[in-house]
Order: structure tokens, then sequence, then C-alpha cells
């Protein structure tokens, strides 16, 4: 096979069968060759030294790029946290993140979207409406990205651009290719999807029984003010909800988070944290207290080191379990609500 029409646009998402025939290849064992190499990292077919050099050479010829995907822009800040923008085979950007803990572990933070329908206020991307859903090869590539700069990468966020129970099928279908034993294998634990409380995907999530953890994005617990943040909140109020929390829980068995976005004096007053208290509730979560990160497009403001304490020292009296995350990403735009890509760059390119 020699000519570039007939060659696959990706090789990522295939099994070691589905790369045999994709290739052409002759020989059963080369499929499972080029699997192993796809998940060493190497980024042409030069690089698989155990392939034969003519077929090497035709196979390179033929498909130069392994990826349908490349990477265009790359910034790291001084929390060692990395963002790579993405071009797609279509022309749309798409933004991912590297980011690493206190303890040194590696987490890929995908994004699941070009862009985000849901119009969240607080967050950048909702600016940007819904550009498209990504396809499950594009979802993997960018793990296969970040993982180029750090190999040791061992968990994954889908918290990045987009909301991925609306692209549910895709999203499932990466994090199984992803978890494969024989490939990248990423335990299922270690995975996490994020929504803002799409209530059928957090339904198909409790069905199918997938044992990756649920986060998801409550903000306040508070109608009026959800509503006014996070037009979901429309479509499905906080008692539908709690409802379909309370039977995933019950299906699944297992705690899930509660993400907790603080805004200056909108959700941290003594009034949110009783609410909150109120919520939780029944349910077997932590919560998750986010700081606002900075968007300029956006007129929110972070809350100061006393305004939290205050909200937290009300925590512990309720009984609320929570921890503080710190921010890591904010100093190349890339923390929790900060990615977006510019509209006109992915129109201009599609």
């Amino acid at each position: 096979m020699d000519d570039r029409k007939k060659m696959p646009k990706t090789l990522y998402g295939m099994k070691p069968n589905e790369i045999l025939g994709a290739l052409g290849l002759e020989k059963t064992f080369q499929g499972k060759q080029v699997y192993k190499w796809l998940v060493r990292g190497v980024s042409n077919f030069e690089e698989m030294t155990d392939l034969p050099k003519p077929l090497r050479f035709r196979l390179g010829e033929a498909m130069p790029r392994l990826a349908s995907s490349e990477v265009v822009d790359e910034q790291t800040d001084s929390s060692g946290a990395t963002k790579l923008a993405i071009q797609l085979i279509d022309g749309a950007v798409v933004e991912c993140v590297l980011l690493t803990d206190r303890e040194d572990r590696k987490t890929a933070c995908l994004s699941s979207q070009v862009g985000c329908a849901m119009g969240c206020t607080f967050c950048r991307t909702g600016t940007m409406g819904l550009v498209r859903n990504l396809q499950a090869f594009e979802i993997i590539e960018q793990f296969v990205h970040l993982r180029r700069i750090a190999p040791d990468t061992t968990h994954i966020v889908f918290m990045g651009m987009g909301e991925p129970m609306a692209n549910f099928a895709e999203v499932i279908q990466a994090i199984n290719y992803l978890h494969d034993p024989a490939g990248f294998d990423i335990g299922l634990r270690r995975i996490t999807i994020s929504t803002c409380g799409l209530i059928p995907g957090i339904l198909q999530l409790a069905e199918i029984n997938l044992p990756v953890k649920l986060a998801v994005s409550l903000v306040t617990a508070d109608n009026a003010q959800r509503t006014e943040l996070m037009p979901v909140n429309k479509a499905y109020p906080l008692e539908e909800l709690k409802s379909a929390l309370l039977h995933y829980q019950h299906v699944v068995g297992k705690r899930f988070t509660l993400e907790y976005v603080m805004l200056h004096n909108y959700n941290t007053g003594l009034q949110s944290a009783r609410k909150l208290a109120a919520f939780i509730r029944g349910l077997d979560v932590i919560v998750n207290l986010i700081p606002w990160n900075p968007a300029a497009e956006l007129d929110w403001e972070t809350p100061d080191g006393k305004e939290i304490a205050a909200f937290t020292r009300e925590l512990d009296l309720l009984g609320v379990p929570y921890t503080r995350r710190f921010s890591r990403g904010r100093g190349v735009n890339g923390a929790c609500g900060q990615l977006a890509v510019p509209k006109n760059v992915c129109d201009s390119n599609l």
C-alpha cells in the first residue's frame, strides 16, 4: 500500500487487528508490533525498529505522521503545568494540559469538545460556544501528545474544554482504549469524568457501571444562583440533580466529588455553606473547593484568603468534607475554567 489516500488518518484508537487491516500488513504479529510502538509514543514508522526497513520506508512514505493532529503551541508555567494547543485534522484547535501535583503525580487534563455549549458564566470555554464534538481518536491523541512530554503520566481527568457527558459515546470509547492493559494501561479509578450536571450522562454512566471517578460541578447549592451561573440548571435543577446522584451512588457504590468554584462575595457566605451542607446530606461525597481562576473576559473575582477561611470554618462546623484545590496552570491560562481558543481561529480553519 503506497497510496496516501488509502491510508487511515490516524492509527490511534485502533487495536492490533484493526491496524493490521488498515496498513495492509501481511503478518499478524506486525499489528501488535505497531500497536506497542504507538503506546511508546513514537511519531513515525522509522522509529519502529523491529519492523523490516523496507516496510518502514513504504509505510512512512504513505503515512508520514501516525496521528491526525499536531501540537501548534506549548507553554509551561512556574507551577510546572504545560498547556498544549493541538490543531486537529479539520483545522480546529483544542487545548489540553499536563499537571504535576505535590507528590509529583502526572495528570493529563483532556478536552472532549472544541468549545462548549453549556455557557457557564465563570468559564472561559463557555465564551467560545460549541464548535464540535471530538472523536475518540482526537481525545486519545491529546493524551499521546502530553505523554510524550511526561511518559510517567498515570492519571486522566476530563476537565478540559467541553462537557464530556454531551459527547458520551466518544469519551467512553477513548477511555476503553486508554485503559487497555496491553496498551496504555491507565487504571479506570485513575480516570475522572467531570460534568456540569447533565443528568442523562450521569444516569448512563451508572447504567454501564464503568468504575471511573465522577466529579460534578455544583458551584452553588442555591437554585436561583445556579441557574444564573449555569444554564444547565434550568433543565436539571438541584432537586433532580441530587436524585440522579443518589441513584448513581446506589448503583456504583463509590464516593464522588462535587466541585465548588468559589466566587468573591457570591457563593462563599455562611448561607451558601449551610445550603451546601443540606444538599450533600445523604450523599457520599467530598467537596473540592476551587478559588475562581481569573479570566479577563469574565466579570467575576477570586475570593481572598480571609473570605475562603471564613467559608471553610463554617463548612468545618457543619461537618462538610472538603479539600482545597491549589490551582496549577494559571500562568498559561491552563487552570480550571481558563481553557479557550478564539472562535475565529477555529472557524477560519474549518
